[in-house]
């Protein structure tokens, strides 16, 4: 029964931006959403979302009803507020481990409850639930800001419309501003039908472009919204200076490059095959593995380790990629069985030696890039399993010279253990979810590294003309991608900005210049129908917080205190629900808080079955956050009783699961 009832409240999740009766789909059930606006500015990059929801409960009895929203991984929450008869409720960001006694005191109190952030594939879950008197209205509102990230040649703004319920007044309006100019824009939606398209229109200049979803009642017949809907575009890459852009003091530099060579490349391709990685898992493996074979280029240089308890590999060192020798691995491939236990520790060590090999033989083309991917689904359970241990002798072994990728398949495997061993290591972590789809994941990834164009990427300004500096060099670029550099000037009053840029080519170093007039980059900026406020000064925010918490996943002691406590100052500055921060809602007129949000990890979600899917036919995976649970925090108001709805994943079969793979890893 506790798995039903937990099923039944996960299934009101989905991508989506949602108003939800908790009674049904249904407003003559009583609650009815009158009016849902999602608004959405995206000014160079940074995105700005505003959703809105009015509901009123026409029943003659007090209902509930559910504000569900979904919002992208990579945003941070700024804003959420409810307005109950006329009173509103603000939230407010604090220090995570203040706002912790607070929420304990409050449930001591019977008062209180936590809010599930639910992480999915490229989403997170925000909950709120009230219960409506009869005829009372409540509207909330949620804020989220995010820097769109380009991947791939594109960058993908990620809304959703799923009110599950027809509304009178529906309106989702997005405006795009970006002054390099607009090179192509495209738009996907998995609820348009026939008697919605003439509700859709898309306008689009060379810099701007306004897209508006606004449905009548009558329009909608009797569909249903439920899905999401996915802006995807691209801008003018012509010009190095074209991606500096100036706002009252701050600039950020967008940094991609075209015309490049590519950059040969040497990798070694590291498989789990141990006996957790049995059935679609490694079926999944072996094709996603024969399309990369096939998409590598032939000057590179490639091998394959596999491992379990024992450690193998295609060939005794590196080859080029040959059609012969493309061949030859794709056999290898076909021939992976799953079984035995996982010993990440040597699997790793032999790929590095396999590239000192080649480097010592002097085999490796110069200023080519070298690079190790890991794919594994478990934890270490053969040879040295001491996660530390582990993290260590790879860092030793590496000393910097080769970058390591780290993709875990599924939910049974330490992310976190992946996701510092990665970062030590000038690489990056990714989670591969089990689905239909899993294959093309790892394939999206690989594509995403497969063309490197640059590496040791180094920004340089004049002395004395910036300050508070976001990051500013970088290993590699790869083709597709972007380098964003953000900060401060040095003095609002200076006329020229300039900036050099350093990187390792294919046959030799490159320096890139560009020089701007301050004046003229502010003008850009003037209309404020494109502006939220001080846009640019939270750009630089929200990428300097996001760049010191990843550096503080592999930072220690001291030194990860202080990135820490900086990235934490910067979040109650700008008010960002970030992994330091929670958001508490005030009792108006009371000093009682409710603590409301907190920012989720991928590591939270270690040890939960993956298979309990949404939206699979849309390939979304949706995860819970098993340390939240359900109660309810009374509001002492005359039509409402304020409840923070969290939800508790039934995670019993799958931690027997789960401990069954890893007893049959360490018998085998």
């Amino acid at each position: 029964m506790e798995a039903q009832a937990c099923a039944a409240l996960l299934l009101a999740s989905l991508l989506g931006a949602l108003m939800l009766p908790a009674q049904g789909t249904d407003h003559q059930d009583g609650i009815d959403i009158y009016s849902l606006k999602l608004d959405s500015k995206v000014t160079s990059r940074f995105a700005h979302t505003v959703i809105t929801s009015r509901v009123v409960n026409r029943a003659n009895e007090a209902k509930e009803a559910l504000f569900e929203v979904e919002l992208p991984k990579t945003a941070f929450i700024t804003n959420f507020s409810m307005i109950i008869d006329g009173v509103t409720y603000p939230g407010n960001i604090k220090e995570k481990a203040a706002a912790q006694e607070q929420y304990k005191t409050a449930i001591s109190r019977g008062e209180s409850a936590g809010l599930v952030k639910a992480v999915g594939r490229k989403v997170e879950t925000f909950q709120v639930a009230v219960n409506v008197a009869p005829s009372a209205k409540v509207t909330f509102e949620l804020v989220y800001e995010e820097l769109l990230k380009r991947q791939l040649g594109k960058y993908e703004l990620l809304l959703n419309i799923r009110p599950k319920q027809l509304v009178k007044h529906l309106q989702m309006d997005i405006h795009i501003f970006e002054p390099q100019g607009i090179t192509f824009l495209e738009t996907e939606s998995t609820f348009m039908t026939s008697n919605l398209t003439d509700a859709l229109s898309v306008i689009q200049n060379e810099t701007k472009a306004h897209i508006l979803f606004k449905p009548k009642e009558p329009s909608q017949g009797d569909t249903i919204l439920d899905g999401n809907f996915i802006v995807r575009y691209d801008v003018r890459q012509d010009a190095i200076d074209s991606g500096i852009q100036i706002v009252n003091g701050y600039f950020v530099h967008y940094f991609a490059p075209t015309g490049l060579p590519t950059l040969p490349k040497s990798v070694v391709f590291v498989i789990d095959k141990s006996g957790s990685m049995d059935g679609r898992k490694i079926v999944q493996t072996r094709e996603a593995l024969l399309k990369v074979l096939g998409d590598l280029n032939p000057e590179d240089q490639f091998n394959l380790v596999v491992f379990n308890s024992m450690i193998s590999q295609w060939q005794p060192s590196l080859l080029k990629a040959t059609q012969e020798n493309v061949g030859s691995a794709k056999k290898f491939v076909l021939d992976i069985r799953a079984s035995g236990g996982t010993n990440i520790n040597e699997a790793v060590l032999a790929a590095v030696h396999l590239l000192d090999e080649s480097n010592q033989r002097e085999l490796l083309p110069e200023n080519s890039v070298s690079m190790i991917i890991l794919l594994t689904d478990g934890e270490p359970t053969v040879g040295e399993t001491n996660p530390e241990n582990i993290q260590q002798n790879i860092q030793r072994s590496l000393d910097g010279k080769y970058a390591l990728f780290c993709l875990g398949f599924g939910f049974d495997v330490s992310y976190s253990f992946l996701e510092k061993m990665a970062l030590d290591n000038s690489g990056l972590a990714r989670r591969i979810y089990e689905d239909s789809d899993a294959a093309l994941q790892l394939q999206d990834f690989y594509q995403e590294v497969a063309t490197p164009l640059l590496k040791h990427v180094e920004f340089k300004f004049p002395e004395n003309t910036v300050l508070e500096l976001s990051q500013n060099n970088f290993n590699l670029f790869f083709k597709g991608s972007e380098l964003v550099v953000a900060g401060k000037l040095h003095s609002k009053e200076q006329e020229k900005f300039s900036v050099q840029i350093e990187g390792q080519s294919n046959a030799q170093n490159l320096m890139f210049k560009a020089e701007a007039n301050v004046a003229e980059k502010e003008k850009v900026f003037q209309k404020q129908k494109y502006i939220f406020g001080n846009f640019m000064e939270r750009l630089w925010a929200y990428l300097t917080i996001q760049q010191l918490l990843e550096k503080a996943v592999s930072a220690t002691g001291e030194e990860r205190t202080k990135l820490e406590a900086r990235a934490l100052a910067l979040s109650l500055n700008f008010s960002f629900v970030t992994p330091l921060t929670s958001m508490v809602v005030t009792k108006p007129g009371t000093e009682d808080e409710v603590q409301v949000a907190e920012k989720p990890s991928e590591s939270d979600n270690e040890q939960v079955d993956s298979r309990f899917h949404l939206g699979r036919g849309r390939g979304v995976s949706q995860r819970v956050n098993s340390r939240m649970f359900l109660q309810k925090s009374h509001f002492q108001t005359p039509s409402c009783e304020c409840v923070c709805v969290c939800v508790c994943a039934c995670e019993r079969e799958a931690e027997i699961k789960a401990k069954r793979w890893r007893q049959r890893d360490r018998e085998n």
